[in-house]
């Protein structure tokens, strides 16, 4: 990634949630620029600290009149930087567990549904 590439995405991210207000802002995969400070970079902030930083500036400018919602996925909650975590950025967590068996063989049979096979989903699903 070329440097500033990232922290001028999320501004533009960002810029285009507000003008298109009332929106909801979905970031999947936060932990790709949420990791955790402080890390092994040479020379200065790495690009991932440069966007991140960005990231927290800009979600600092938001209130609740801004009519913009700001959701992140992660499958790893435990790497991210403590100041994503802090009131008023993603202050809430939702934790969403794996599907069971059940769960997992309705999923199969949705998405198997238009194929022609002769799969048990039930086996599938264990």
């Amino acid at each position: 990634m070329f440097v500033g590439v990232g922290p001028s995405r999320v501004r533009d991210m960002f810029s285009m949630a507000r003008k298109h207000a009332p929106c909801i802002l979905f970031i999947d995969e936060i932990d790709a620029v949420g990791r955790k400070r402080g890390g092994r970079s040479f020379g200065g902030h790495s690009e991932q600290e440069n966007t991140l930083n960005q990231l927290l500036v800009e979600m600092d400018g938001f209130n609740t009149t801004t009519n913009v919602v700001v959701l992140a996925a992660t499958n790893r909650v435990d790497i991210l930087d403590k100041a994503l975590l802090r009131p008023g950025r993603f202050d809430r967590q939702i934790f969403v567990p794996a599907p069971d068996i059940k769960g997992r063989a309705s999923i199969f049979k949705v998405h198997l549904a238009p194929l022609k096979t002769t799969l048990v989903k039930d086996n599938l699903a264990r």
